[in-house]
């Protein structure tokens, strides 16, 4: 027997090793891995999700199907109408929900990479054909080509990433009215939207969370693994048209979110100040960081408005210097594909994670 060949076939999607992993394999303890190849947080969750873990009662008891509590708090901070929220064990099960109850076979999806490779790996699992759009060289859109491809194709779903991942960069208004302009289903994740922000005003700013109701073709998903310091708990969300949610609601799995990351996501909510102030931490370390890339002659980092830089490589390969760093306790993502041949992403970090950073690759060669 064998595993059917829609699946023997497709690429696997490659997850980051956790660092108490990385900490063994080196023989290092983990306190002295810097690790800088995940976009986490490495502030941290709020006291107060430590606060209320520690008192957390009733685990023995499945939890809420419908996560009311979590999309009560939500709704008040987002200021959409809890009705047109759904929670999930990250955004990630999000999209592979929204493949599953969109996309039936032979539709398609539309992506434009490089970015999140989930969007790909979620639309082939559930029997999608992929759509693939690639972005200009300076990582806006290709609206010409994605227009026609729309004509054409009449993809289901189009995802975007806003600041895109791995490049940062924010999108446009104009390509954001281009997409909504389309027929197709508009998924914008905003999984990184909060380092845009001179505050933690959720509803506001940059997002377009709150358009969701007023529009039928716009999905806006939001994580707490970044902002919030949650990426081990796995929990985020996401905002759908009305016309969506019974259908949504119909084929999630029934305890899809689990006691304790609902309560951690509850009380990051309620300590968005503290929050806030991580976040400006890391878009203050993410200016210095750049201008140090921006010394060191073998890389080219890119303007960034997420919590990672994206750099070009140049004399030294991406593997040698992913290679190298690693062995001395510093992990960084690199890339050697046809779209980022030779390029490497780095997540900000601590003050003394850029020096450690700055320190070996100043020692390459």
């Amino acid at each position: 027997m064998k595993a059917g060949k829609r699946i023997t076939e497709m690429p696997a999607y490659t997850p980051i090793e956790p660092v108490d992993i990385l900490a063994s394999r080196l023989g290092m303890p983990v306190e002295k891995i810097v690790k800088m190849d995940a976009n986490e947080n490495p502030y941290g969750p709020s006291p107060l999700v430590r606060e209320a873990l520690a008192s957390m009662d009733m685990v023995h008891i499945y939890p809420d199907p419908e996560s009311r509590l979590l999309r009560d708090a939500l709704a008040e901070a987002h200021g959409v109408p809890v009705n047109n929220l759904l929670a999930g064990s990250g955004a990630d099960e999000l999209i592979d929900l929204l493949a599953r109850v969109v996309v039936e076979p032979g539709d398609s999806t539309l992506i434009c990479p490089p970015t999140f490779g989930m969007y790909s790996f979620d639309s082939l699992l559930n029997y999608g054909e992929c759509v693939v759009i690639p972005r200009q060289a300076d990582f806006s859109l290709d609206l010409t080509a994605i227009g026609k491809a729309v004509e054409e194709k009449k993809p289901k779903i189009i995802f975007a990433c806003s600041p895109n991942n791995p490049d940062g960069r924010l999108m446009t208004p104009e390509e954001i009215d281009f997409l909504l302009g389309l027929p197709s289903l508009i998924v914008l994740d905003e999984a990184y939207i909060e380092f845009t922000q001179e505050n933690l005003d959720l509803g506001r700013g940059r997002t377009l969370i709150r358009q969701v109701p007023q529009r039928d073709n716009l999905i806006i998903l939001r994580t707490f693994s970044k902002w919030a310091g949650l990426a081990g708990l796995r929990v985020g969300f996401g905002a759908f048209p009305s016309w969506l949610m019974d259908s949504l609601w119909k084929a999630k799995q029934p305890y899809n979110v689990n006691l304790a990351a609902s309560t951690a996501a509850i009380a990051s909510l309620k300590d968005r100040e503290y929050l806030a102030r991580n976040v400006a931490k890391l878009q203050s370390e993410r200016d210095v960081l750049f201008n140090r890339l921006s010394d060191i002659p073998f890389l080219k980092p890119y303007p960034s408005q997420s919590n990672f830089i994206l750099c070009k490589a140049n004399g030294l390969p991406a593997r040698q210097i992913k290679t190298e760093l690693a062995a001395k306790g510093v992990f960084i993502r690199y890339y050697d594909n046809d779209l980022l041949r030779d390029f490497i992403r780095i997540s900000v970090g601590r003050p003394q994670d850029t020096v450690e950073l700055i320190r070996q690759l100043e020692g390459l060669k």
